[in-house]
């Protein structure tokens, strides 16, 4: 009888639209994967440069397709010098024209003092880091973090230093639901244990959004501590615009940034520039040498404030 009301039902007039049913595989088939929520402001905040000190030289090799080598020689007043180490291994498993795994990257100084980071992607929907860092002799950050991604959704779970014998560690819960096809709604769970926390534990919980157009995403986190916003637009092909505001109502503190990003690829020139409320101003320029293999960059960094002014001149060989 289901069948005979189905096939008697009256049709829709002509120009009428139907509506989609949300529970229709097809009509989900416009949701992507959202991302991991740690990478939500990501976008705005690669517009802001990254400024740095003295003087800064490094030579990158590539020994095969999938072995590279570097060498960087920094000097600052500001900075630790000296001599650094780094080396990027890239594997053979092959998920995408752009990615490759098992990634293995790491830089060591002669001190012995290390960075390192692996990142392997375990089955098609798991994917595991792992970063360590030796300073002094000691290990001072181990962390885990395992993303799943599903097909509208990625669920992620962080864990730093872990100590059962003390029982302290952090452990860190992340989950970004696409909710539309511009819209991605997420919360985090914080939960901290260790005896330097007042009370032996804390637990803290805040939500996120990110809405996304072709030229533009907004994200936001909401916490208990305080609030953190970014915008981001490419206003053109050459120019691309990031808004970033965090207020920590704890700290009484907050901080508005402006920066934007200049591409000017027939100059073979990227310029970079930011300014804060705490009248903060910066810019890195970086000018590919041509035909030369040389990247010339230039770092200046001024506080009227505290009348600081920082320069840097770094090349990059290779």
């Amino acid at each position: 009888m289901g069948n005979v009301h189905a096939y008697s039902s009256t049709p829709p007039p002509p120009g009428a639209i139907p509506r989609k049913d949300p529970c229709d595989p097809a009509s989900k088939q416009l949701i992507e994967n959202p991302g991991p929520l740690e990478e939500i402001h990501t976008k705005c905040k690669n517009v802001f440069p990254t400024c740095f000190e003295g003087a800064r030289v490094m030579l990158t090799r590539g020994l095969s397709n999938h072995f590279q080598i570097s060498h960087t020689i920094n000097m600052s007043s500001v900075t630790p010098s000296g001599y650094r180490f780094g080396a990027t291994y890239v594997g053979t498993k092959q998920i995408s024209p752009s990615e490759a795994y098992p990634i293995l990257l790491g830089d060591i100084d002669p001190s012995g003092n290390l960075n390192a980071t692996i990142i392997h992607q375990l089955c098609p929907n798991v994917q595991a880091k792992f970063a360590a860092q030796i300073q002094n002799s000691k290990f001072q950050v181990g962390q885990l973090t395992t993303n799943y991604r599903g097909h509208d959704y990625t669920a992620s779970c962080t864990v730093v230093n872990p100590d059962i014998i003390n029982s302290s560690g952090v452990v860190v819960l992340h989950y970004l639901q696409s909710v539309t096809t511009r819209l991605a709604l997420g919360t985090e769970l914080a939960y901290q244990k260790g005896p330097g926390i007042p009370g032996g534990e804390i637990a803290l919980l805040s939500a996120a959004a990110k809405y996304s157009t072709e030229n533009v995403q907004v994200s936001g986190t909401l916490g208990v501590s305080g609030i953190h916003l970014c915008y981001y637009q490419k206003a053109s092909k050459q120019l691309q615009i990031g808004v970033e505001l965090e207020a920590n109502h704890r700290m009484q503190e907050a901080l508005a940034s402006i920066g934007y990003q200049v591409d000017l690829p027939k100059s073979e020139v990227v310029f970079k520039g930011h300014i804060d409320s705490n009248w903060s101003v910066g810019a890195v320029l970086e000018k590919k040498l041509s035909p030369l293999p040389f990247t010339l960059a230039l770092s200046g960094l001024m506080n009227h404030n505290k009348n600081q002014f920082r320069l840097g001149v770094g090349i990059l060989i290779g």
